[in-house]
């Protein structure tokens, strides 16, 4: 079993560059969120402040994550169904079941 986590992960996806693009852009943005974060606690800034930051953030986080399962739907996910490989919506949806 772990062998098999350990080869899934270097399994790569045919992303289209329009869609990689846009998460790339998306992850920067969030990214660039999470730096001022860091400055508003670095600042002394009041807290409900943060808080309201962080949530933002984590719901951009939330966004890539549904569009990057979205592109593993249309992309991996149904090329291995195509090959015959049923074991993949399994896993797919156990994936779903640990996203929060």
């Amino acid at each position: 079993m772990a062998r098999s986590r350990l080869i899934m992960r270097f399994k790569k996806t045919p992303n289209c560059e329009e869609c990689k693009k846009e998460i790339i852009k998306r992850l920067n943005k969030i990214s660039g969120q999470i730096n001022g974060v860091s400055k508003m606690v670095e600042n002394d800034r009041y807290c409900q402040d943060i808080l309201n930051q962080l949530e933002a953030s984590k719901s951009a986080i939330r966004q890539v994550q549904y569009e990057i399962l979205k592109i593993h739907m249309n992309t991996c996910v149904k090329e291995e169904i195509k090959k015959g490989n049923d074991e993949v919506i399994e896993e797919t949806f156990n994936f779903i079941k640990h996203l929060r």
